[in-house]
C-alpha cells in the first residue's frame, strides 16, 4: 500500500516545537541547579513546593507534544498562551528560590525574546509586561534564601541597590529586545512575502508572455480562414434570395466574422504600440457603457440590466483595449452561465472604481474562487482557465484585483476593482 507523507509543519507548528524542546531544555537545568544547591550547597529551599513546579511544567511540556501529534495549526494566540505558561513558571520557580535574588532571574528575557522574534507586536508586549510585572512582584514576595540575600531574611533588607541595578536593567533589556527584535524579524517577514510575491508575479509573466506569444500566431494564422469565410457568406447570401430567416442568420454569422477579423487586426496593429503607449484616461461610466455595447454585438442571445450608482461626480479609470477585453471575459463567463437576467452595476468610491457582474446561473465552487488568477483555472467544464487567468493578470496590473462570490440569492457575483484615475491626469 502506498504510504502517506506527512505534511510539512507550518511556521507556528514549528516554533511551538522548538519552545518545547527549550522549555525541556531549560527546566532540566532548573532541576539539576536544585538538586545541586540542596544537596551541596545546603541551600534552605521549599523542596517541595519547588519540585511540584517542575512537575507541572513538564506535565505542560508533554501536554504540548501530545497536542503537536495532532494536525491542526498553531494559532498566534496558543503560542503566546505557551509562553504566558512559561513565565508563569518561572515566576512561581522564582518565587520558592529567593525572588529578584536568584541569579538565574534575567532567563525572563528568553520567552521576551521569543515572543519578539515570532508574535504579533501586540502579544510581544503583554509577554513583556507580563514577564516585567513578574520580576517586580518578585522585589517584595518571595521565599528568602540566606545563601542568597547575605544572610538576611526580610524582603526590605534583601532590597539593596544590587537588586535594584538587576531589576532597572532587567526592564531596559526587555524593552529594548522586544522593541529591535519585532522590527527586525517583521522587516525579515515582510522581505519574505515581498520575494514570495515577485516569484508570484515573475511566473505569472512568464505563462502570460506564453499565452501571448502564442495567442499572436494563432491570431497570424485566423486570417485566412476567416476570410474565406466572409466570402462563402456573401455567396450564401446572394443565393439565399427572399428568405428572411435565413438571410438573417447569415447577416448574423457575417457580423460575428467581421467582428472577429476586426479584432485580428487591432491585435495585431496595436501589439507594439500598446507596449510603448500609457494607458488612456476616460470617463468609467462611458467606458463600461461601451465594453458592454460592444459585448452585447458578440452575445445577441444575452438579456441584462446595467446599473450605476447616483453619485455628484463623475469617476475615471485609466484602461486599454487588454482591459476592455478582460471585462469582456467575465461578461462572458456570466453569459455563458446563464444568459437571462445578467445584471452589471457601476459604482465608485474615493479611491477605487467597483464594477460588479451577477449572473443567475449555478454558481462557482468556493475552490476556483480561492484560486482565481492562479495557472489556468477553469469555472467551465470544457475551458482551459486562459480567459480567468488572462483576466485576472490584466486587472492585476492596472493594480485592481478581481473576486468571484457566489450570491446568497443563487449565482456568481463577480467584483472587479480598478483604481480610480486623477482627473489631471
Amino acid at each position: 500500500m502506498p504510504t502517506t507523507q506527512p505534511l510539512p509543519l507550518s511556521t507556528p507548528n514549528r516554533n511551538l516545537v522548538r519552545l518545547t524542546i527549550v522549555r525541556g531544555i531549560t527546566w532540566t537545568g532548573f532541576l539539576a541547579a536544585i538538586i545541586f544547591g540542596v544537596e551541596v550547597l545546603d541551600f534552605e529551599l521549599e523542596v517541595a513546593a519547588v519540585i511540584g513546579v517542575v512537575l507541572i511544567m513538564a506535565v505542560i511540556n508533554l501536554a504540548t507534544w501530545w497536542r503537536l501529534g495532532r494536525h491542526r495549526a498553531v494559532t498566534d494566540g496558543e503560542y503566546l498562551l505557551h509562553l504566558l505558561a512559561d513565565v508563569a513558571g518561572l515566576t512561581s520557580l522564582f518565587y520558592f528560590t529567593g525572588g529578584a535574588s536568584n541569579p538565574f532571574i534575567t532567563y525572563y528575557l528568553v520567552p521576551v525574546t521569543i515572543a519578539a522574534a515570532t508574535l504579533p507586536w501586540r502579544c510581544a508586549w503583554i509577554i513583556a509586561a507580563t514577564s516585567m510585572a513578574g520580576y517586580s512582584a518578585l522585589l517584595a514576595f518571595h521565599h528568602p534564601v540566606p545563601q542568597l540575600t547575605g544572610g538576611h531574611y526580610g524582603p526590605a533588607e534583601s532590597l539593596n541597590l544590587h537588586i535594584l541595578g538587576m531589576w532597572l536593567n532587567f526592564a531596559l533589556s526587555a524593552g529594548l529586545v522586544t522593541f529591535f527584535i519585532y522590527k527586525m524579524a517583521h522587516a525579515l517577514r515582510s522581505r519574505e512575502q515581498a520575494l514570495s510575491r515577485t516569484r508570484e508575479a515573475a511566473l505569472r509573466n512568464e505563462q502570460v508572455l506564453a499565452v501571448a506569444t502564442q495567442a499572436a500566431g494563432t491570431a497570424h494564422e485566423l486570417g485566412t480562414p476567416l476570410s474565406t469565410m466572409a466570402v462563402l457568406l456573401s455567396e450564401m447570401r446572394e443565393e439565399a434570395g427572399e428568405q428572411p430567416m435565413l438571410l438573417k442568420d447569415i447577416d448574423l454569422l457575417r457580423r460575428q466574422v467581421d467582428t472577429c477579423k476586426s479584432r485580428l487586426q487591432q491585435l495585431v496593429e496595436s501589439a507594439d504600440r500598446r507596449r510603448m503607449a500609457r494607458p488612456q484616461i476616460t470617463d468609467a461610466e462611458l467606458w463600461v457603457a461601451g465594453v458592454v455595447q460592444r459585448w452585447l454585438v458578440l452575445r445577441p442571445d444575452v438579456n441584462h440590466l446595467m446599473e450605476v450608482a447616483e453619485h455628484r461626480k463623475r469617476a475615471r479609470l485609466a484602461v486599454d483595449t487588454t482591459l476592455e477585453q478582460a471585462l469582456i471575459n467575465l461578461l462572458n463567463n456570466a453569459a455563458d452561465a446563464n444568459p437571462d437576467d445578467i445584471a452589471i452595476r457601476l459604482d465608485w468610491h474615493d479611491n477605487e472604481v467597483i464594477i460588479d457582474i451577477r449572473d443567475h446561473g449555478p454558481g462557482v465552487a468556493l475552490s476556483i474562487a480561492d484560486q482565481l488568477g492562479e495557472t489556468f483555472v477553469s469555472t467551465k467544464s470544457k475551458g482551459m482557465g486562459i480567459g480567468l487567468f488572462l483576466t485576472h493578470a490584466t486587472i492585476n496590473r492596472f493594480g485592481g484585483g478581481v473576486s468571484l462570490y457566489n450570491h446568497p440569492e443563487g449565482g456568481t457575483l463577480t467584483e472587479v476593482v480598478l483604481p480610480r484615475a486623477a482627473a489631471n491626469e
